[in-house]
């Protein structure tokens, strides 16, 4: 009986389902033609780019300040020199030690950044000097300093000089004076270590109470320091380097009070730095910014304040009545070796007031915001940026926005925000190299892939 139970409730259930499927042509429902939305994908090839340069950058702020001499073969010729403040030990009141004091050595120690050089490092070598200045700078952080400052300082008399060969993967082998030990010999981050006049150190530190009373004392009669490349005596293409601050001059000293000896390190801290930035573009360069009625075959973005594209878009206008349902700008930049395309790009539009602002894309929640608006170099796609567009286009054929100027410039790689890129408009110091961009004669020209829907 319970086998007969169960084989009755298997042939009710089989039932059941065989007269469902009696008709299986009912399962689904087809696309009304009508109702249907195709998208239609549009390779707009015909994007207008027109070189100009680059507003001022403010460098009062700068975790990396540049020092450069590079002759790019391209652009021309890029030079940054470094303005520094100086303090005492400690910032505080300095008490000069009493005996005899003979300063062995006084070497400042400019330490590189990660990933802080562009240009050629194989084939060139470098010779800086350092200068005293004849001016303060404010240190308050409220001032703000620009690229285009040109600061005074005594160019009669080098107080400090050498000549290298950048190296940013090598560490420094120094010999490290341990208290009541022997020296020992330690490795540190790859740097430059500057020798420095001791006359001038002595001057500064251990010949007046009253300049070592505060800080304040001090900065005025010190003023600051001013660092640049020789271009005379340094050679090869040259390039950019990068470095942190604060920076230390390690001043060793021996101190012999009615014969008894003794040793110290007076360390004389720079806590702020700014970059001197010039840019002397080549005569082409200079005709393509002349020139702002011609697209340009090629475009230039360059970093340090040096140079942003203009970009045009004049077939938006034949979209009408359209529904953008996906737009993205792509740009495949020219391989020029050894310089290496910028890490990332910035786009952002003028307002009527000819103010920057941002693209719609960039502040949009529905597209994560600055995390898919795009311009990263390799990401997601290798050897291209890309920029996604698709508010900005949408408003531009819908009329509900005007192009009042359109433009790419380079981008601090660098910047994060709660974990997503942070998104800056403003002209930045930070991208040391340049990016070459295709205009729309060449098969690797910026291109604007629009996927569209009618709605007639």
């Amino acid at each position: 009986m319970k086998f007969f139970r169960l084989d009755l409730l298997t042939l009710l259930i089989s039932l059941f389902i065989l007269n469902s499927c009696k008709n299986p042509d009912g399962i689904g429902l087809d696309v009304d033609n009508g109702n249907q939305l195709n998208g239609t994908l549009e390779v707009d090839s015909n994007i207008l780019l027109n070189t100009v340069k680059e507003d001022s950058v403010a460098v009062s702020v700068l975790a990396r300040t540049p020092l450069a001499w590079f002759n790019d073969p391209v652009l021309g010729l890029t030079e940054s020199s470094i303005a520094t403040d100086i303090n005492l030990p400690g910032l505080v009141k300095y008490e000069i030690p009493d005996g005899t004091i003979t300063i062995d050595s006084a070497v400042m120690l400019m330490k590189y950044t990660t990933n802080g050089f562009y240009g050629d490092s194989l084939n060139s070598v470098f010779k800086v000097n350092v200068y005293q200045l004849n001016e303060k700078p404010i240190s308050s952080t409220s001032n703000v300093y620009y690229n285009s400052k040109t600061w005074n300082y005594d160019n009669s008399t080098v107080v400090g000089s050498k000549i290298f060969k950048a190296r940013l993967h090598d560490t420094t082998r120094i010999t490290d004076i341990v208290d009541g030990k022997a020296d020992t010999i330690t490795r540190v981050l790859p740097q430059i270590r500057v020798p420095m006049d001791v006359n001038f150190i002595r001057r500064l530190l251990f010949t007046s109470e009253l300049r070592t009373e505060s800080n304040t004392a001090f900065q005025n009669y010190a003023k600051g320091l001013y660092i640049t490349l020789d271009k005379d005596a340094s050679t090869g293409p040259g390039g950019i380097m990068g470095f942190s601050t604060p920076d230390t001059i390690k001043v060793h000293v021996r101190i012999n009070n009615d014969g008894e000896i003794d040793t110290a390190i007076v360390p004389i801290l720079i806590t702020r730095r700014f970059a001197q930035i010039k840019h002397t573009h080549t005569a082409e360069i200079e005709a393509l910014i002349a020139d702002q009625n011609t697209p340009n075959n090629t475009a230039y973005v360059q970093g340090l304040g040096g140079l942003r594209v203009k970009v045009n878009f004049p077939d938006l206008s034949k979209f009408k009545n359209v529904i953008i349902n996906r737009a993205e700008l792509v740009i495949t930049p020219q391989a020029i070796t050894p310089f290496a395309p910028l890490p990332r790009l910035m786009m952002y539009k003028l307002d009527l007031a000819k103010q920057r602002t941002y693209i719609e894309d960039a502040i949009d929640a529905r597209t994560g915001f600055s995390t898919l608006f795009g311009g990263f170099y390799n990401v997601p796609i290798k050897n291209e940026y890309r920029f996604l567009l698709t508010s900005f286009v949408q408003n531009l054929v819908a009329g509900k926005t005007k192009d009042y100027g359109t433009y790419i410039g380079a981008a601090n790689e660098t910047g994060i925000s709660n974990g997503t890129p942070s998104i800056d408009l403003n002209a930045t110091a930070y991208p040391f190299g340049r990016t070459v961009l295709a205009g729309k004669n060449s098969p690797l020209r910026v291109k604007l892939n629009i996927i569209y829907t009618d709605i007639k």
